[in-house]
């Protein structure tokens, strides 16, 4: 499904957590959890700066979610998130049972941008120990929508800027 005017608000509100992350020291990932209403029920940036490499913000969403949630309203939300999920977020949210992925920026984009600024190489090094598999290879059955261009260079700059200054990639 094309992105509409909605989903582009929600993902500029995840790439500005994102930003805020890299500020806080952090890797730049930020995501919403979001109603079929359109209210924004949960929000959060990445913490792994703590040296906790799953406290993603997607894997925050499905444990809210979770605890918050009834079962039956799960499907019905929105997950918007400034990258896409990783393997492990990608299976909490299926084990949860949330609805819609939308996306800012693809596992593909991160990978070749990471190669170009010397984040990491083929052979591994600086490598982050999870594959970097898109969110379909982990939860077949999943809607996901994105990227978005019109945030791929305000994305790509806050990892490069996460690099620079030490951030490690998950």
């Amino acid at each position: 499904m094309p992105l509409d005017e909605r989903d582009l608000a929600h993902l500029t509100r995840c790439v500005d957590l994102a930003e805020e992350a890299v500020a806080a020291g952090d890797e730049p990932f930020g995501s919403l959890l979001v109603s079929a209403s359109g209210e924004v029920l949960f929000e959060d940036r990445n913490r792994v700066g703590g040296g906790d490499g799953t406290r993603h913000p997607e894997l925050a969403l499905a444990q809210w979610a979770g605890a918050h949630l009834p079962v039956e309203q799960r499907s019905s939300t929105t997950a918007y998130t400034s990258g896409e999920h990783c393997a492990m977020c990608s299976a909490a949210h299926g084990w949860v049972g949330l609805g819609r992925i939308v996306v800012a920026t693809t596992t593909a984009q991160l990978t070749a941008w990471r190669r170009e600024t010397g984040g990491g190489d083929d052979a591994g090094e600086d490598a982050s120990p999870v594959a970097a598999l898109p969110i379909s290879a982990v939860l077949p059955a999943a809607v996901v929508d994105g990227p978005a261009p019109q945030l791929a260079d305000r994305v790509r700059e806050l990892h490069a800027r996460s690099l620079r200054s030490g951030g490690s990639q998950p």
